[in-house]
Parts: C-alpha cells; sequence; structure tokens
C-alpha cells in the first residue's frame, strides 16, 4: 500500500498553501496531464509542483485527480486524506473511462478501460487496489485486457484473475506477462474481439501495439509519445 504525501518532503519550489507536491516525484507527467497549468514541470529538476492554489471546485477536482493518479502518492494536502467523492474512474466520454492510481512500476502509464456491450475492455493496467476494482465491478466487469507493451503492464495478472478477463500481449514483449492467454505476433493486424484491432508498431519496444476499437478509438501506449527519462528506463531494461 503507498503511503500519502509528505508535507516534510514538500517540494521548495510548490506554490504557498495547503496543497503540494513531494520531492518524492519521479518526474512522470500523470499529474501534470490531468491538472494542466495547476501542476507543472519544474525545469530544473524535472520534477512536479504546484504553480499555485487551486481556488474553484473544479480546479480542487483537478488537485484530487492529480493526488488519486501520482504513482508516488506525492501530490496531497496538509490535512485532507481523500476527495469527498471518488475522482476515478474518469469518464472521457464515449465509453472510456481514465482509471487512475497509476504504478510506479510503469512510470506512471495512464490505463483506460472502455466499457461495451460485448464485454469491456482494460488497456494497459493501474496498480492494484480495490478503488479500482469496485467500479470496474459497477462498469460490468473486464472480458480483455489489452497489454500495448512490456512497460506499461503493472498489475495486470491480479486484474486479470479477478475478472476472469483474457489478456493480449505482442509475443515479443511476452516475457514481461508470461500470464497472457492471448499473443499478437508479427506485424499484421490481428482481431483482438469483436471491432478490436491490434496493429503492432515495434520501436518505442520491440513488441509495441496499438489497439482501434469501433473505428474511432485509439489506444497508442507510448508509440505516439516520448518521454527521456521513460526511454532511459527502457533501454536498460533492454540490456538486461
Amino acid at each position: 500500500m503507498l503511503g500519502m504525501a509528505r508535507i516534510e518532503d514538500r517540494h521548495p519550489k510548490s506554490a504557498d498553501g495547503d496543497w503540494f507536491v513531494d520531492t518524492r516525484c519521479i518526474g512522470c507527467d500523470a499529474a501534470r496531464q490531468v491538472a494542466p497549468g495547476l501542476v507543472v514541470r519544474n525545469p530544473s529538476d524535472g520534477k512536479s509542483l504546484f504553480s499555485r492554489q487551486p481556488e474553484t471546485a473544479e480546479e480542487i477536482e483537478l488537485a484530487w485527480r492529480a493526488a488519486m493518479v501520482c504513482p508516488t502518492r506525492s501530490v496531497g494536502h496538509v490535512a485532507l486524506r481523500r476527495p469527498a467523492e471518488p475522482v476515478f474512474p474518469h469518464d472521457l466520454g464515449d465509453g472510456v473511462f481514465r482509471l487512475g492510481h497509476n504504478a510506479k512500476s510503469s512510470f506512471g502509464a495512464h490505463s483506460y478501460v472502455v466499457q461495451r456491450p460485448s464485454g469491456n475492455l482494460m488497456v494497459d493496467a493501474p496498480r492494484w487496489t480495490r478503488e479500482v476494482t469496485g467500479p470496474i465491478e459497477e462498469l460490468g466487469g473486464l472480458a480483455h485486457i489489452l497489454l500495448s507493451h512490456r512497460d506499461d503492464v503493472a498489475d495486470a495478472d491480479r486484474y486479470a484473475k479477478h475478472f476472469g478477463a483474457r489478456v493480449w500481449i505482442h509475443t515479443d514483449d511476452r516475457d514481461a506477462a508470461a500470464y497472457a492467454t492471448d499473443l499478437i505476433d508479427g506485424t499484421e493486424a490481428t482481431t483482438v474481439a469483436d471491432n478490436v484491432t491490434a496493429f503492432p508498431v515495434p520501436g518505442h519496444t520491440r513488441g509495441s501495439v496499438l489497439y482501434l476499437v469501433d473505428d474511432h478509438l485509439l489506444f497508442s501506449g507510448d508509440s505516439l509519445s516520448w518521454n527521456p527519462q521513460r526511454e532511459r528506463l527502457h533501454a536498460f531494461r533492454e540490456a538486461c
């Protein structure tokens, strides 16, 4: 179980006030992406910090979202420990929900659930928590877990076991998810489920995959983004 943000380790450049980021931050983009403009990157060390204190109800919700997405639990409030209402899953529209509770092992990568009549999909995985499993149960469970590449597997095995879901990964990254039930091979498109297609895109990792859902939702993993720290982590893993 991850702890909460440590006020004693508050980043010295975080804006004065009750909300803060501590120095355990690993410099991922997760909190900055869910609270843009409010949580920003400190150019001198790459860590996140509050540029200002949230004021409106909407900004406070963003701050809580940043706190609950942070993989090191480095975002917090001096007195409050939990939001009054859950801020995840976050409904992004089109049946897509961002799950939050990002995993440190995935360097803060996001994961999603797509609610579909033929069976729900999880794209990549967060850390294991009842704060994810409970809402997914309410959405109808999981039929498939689609792993975009080796770096963003996190606790997919526990979610697969809990929900009885099939797990998909490319053969070139299969050692990161030896429990996978279904493998994508080569570079040709593969049908995963009804109107769900996997497109191998080797590059970021040898087994990187894009998933196209219902002809208009594309989940790219890290194939359409680049972060130098994640690339260095990947290079280290590949060399080992």
